[in-house]
């Protein structure tokens, strides 16, 4: 006799092949940059799809939510969006692929390569939004940073671990400088985010300032100007991220982001997007608190000997040192590099303000006659400045001031230290020892 099977157990055989339901919702109002969507409990980061009449889906997140309606943004730019458009959620967290693999590769703020070299293979991956490291567990800064320009190596020290900041006007020349400092750097792995700048810049700033040699251990992190706010604030965690990472695997880390203040300005554009009103100049109050909660991921790890050194670049707009960006990064960042375009005008490149800059831990990894050769510069420097509008017109008669009289004889000299040639590397030995023979010249 043949045994028929039991129905129940057919059924519980059969429940794996039932379709898992899933939640989706709806979008209904598409305003600006902001997507409004209904139907869907998700909280803020959160990535979701979201329905396109021309691409398919459109990857978005979540960034607030008013009552029942979820505030989404599309990451990348997204048109043919309509009313009804289904929205379904992406339950899993989104990785960042991380490794030795990305080293000479260019990626946008999700990872994904745009140098048209590959996919990229990487073995570990990575939460792009992390806690940051508790400040008591930082190793301290005590050693320099070798960043091969003679100008910041002898007289605006940077250590290991530190944040500083390259404030500038636009065509200063800040992307030359950042071009040398990403090539001569004594760093293991070098981070260039270029956040916000135009298009044609990225591949500039690859071919000819990070060149071959750079390149090799740089990952450069890229998100132009044409990006959507979300993906140029991304693409600045990522940058982030990907410093501390290979700081917290043992490497000595440099972190070059351009610019801070286009992070700014698309923290800006969210926030507006959500009805978040204006404060200083345009900028909501969310901007202000976003800014040291980035800059603060930077910085020595808990192992000693793996630091994570940062330069970011901040744009003066109007060559405005007042600006409120300008204002709020001089105030959170380790120091600043003021680059002048009166100098720049002049031809003196770097076109380096000695006087208007300061590195506040040079004190932490210099000797003290260090410290003094660069103070003494600094004051040659300002009595030279005193007569500098009265020399030309006659104004100035030597024999008044022994000091005065050295300043004028030895600007030259100044002058002709903190210039070099954007293809020249001078280590920090070098620019120490020339720092002193400068003086000893002159005495």
């Amino acid at each position: 006799m043949v045994s028929q099977s039991n129905p129940i157990d057919n059924a519980l055989r059969a429940i794996n092949d039932i379709p898992v339901a899933k939640l989706y919702g709806r979008l209904t109002r598409v305003s600006g940059l902001l997507l409004e969507a209904v139907g869907l409990n998700l909280r803020i980061g959160q990535r979701c799809l979201v329905d396109n009449a021309e691409l398919g889906m459109v990857e978005a997140e979540v960034v607030g939510f008013k009552e029942s309606t979820l505030c989404l943004m599309p990451i990348d730019q997204a048109s043919g969006l309509y009313a009804g458009a289904k929205v379904i959620p992406i339950e899993q967290n989104s990785k960042i692929p991380v490794g030795n693999a990305l080293l000479g590769r260019v990626i946008d703020g999700l990872g994904r390569p745009i140098d048209g070299k590959g996919e990229i293979n990487c073995e570990h991956f990575i939460e792009l939004h992390q806690p940051a490291i508790n400040p008591m567990l930082r190793q301290a800064i005590s050693e320099p940073l070798d960043v091969g320009v003679r100008a910041i190596n002898g007289l605006l020290t940077l250590g290991q671990g530190q944040r500083m900041g390259l404030f500038a006007g636009s065509g200063v020349g800040k992307s030359v400088l950042l071009g040398m400092m990403t090539k001569q750097t004594k760093a293991d792995i070098v981070i260039v985010g270029l956040i916000g700048e135009r298009g044609r810049e990225v591949k500039e700033f690859i071919d000819h300032n990070l060149g071959q040699a750079g390149s090799q251990k740089a990952i450069v992190v890229a998100a132009p100007a044409d990006s959507s706010p979300l993906m140029r604030k991304n693409a600045a965690l990522l940058c982030h991220r990907l410093a501390e990472y290979f700081r917290d695997q043992g490497q000595n880390v440099l972190l070059l982001m351009d610019s801070l203040t286009r992070y700014a300005q698309a923290q800006r554009e969210i926030a507006l997007a959500l009805g978040e009103p204006p404060a200083t100049k345009g900028y909501p109050p969310s901007v202000f608190s976003l800014l040291p909660q980035l800059v603060e991921r930077a910085g020595n790890g808990q192992n000693p000997g793996n630091g994570m050194s940062a330069i970011y670049t901040v744009l003066t707009e109007g060559d405005d040192h007042m600006d409120p960006i300008a204002d709020a990064a001089r105030a959170i960042l380790d120091g600043h590099i003021v680059l002048s375009r009166e100098l720049a005008e002049a031809g003196q490149f770097p076109a380096i303000d000695i006087a208007a800059s300061a590195s506040r831990t040079m004190p932490l990894c210099c000797q003290p006659e260090h410290i003094d050769l660069v103070n003494y510069f600094r004051r040659l420097l300002g009595k030279y400045r005193q007569v500098q509008e009265l020399i030309p017109l006659g104004g100035y008669q030597a024999g008044n001031d022994p000091e005065l009289d050295l300043a004028v004889q030895q600007y030259p000299l100044l002058e002709q230290y903190v210039s070099q040639k954007m293809d020249q590397a001078v280590d920090a030995q070098q620019s120490l020892s020339e720092l002193a023979r400068l003086f000893n010249q002159g005495a």
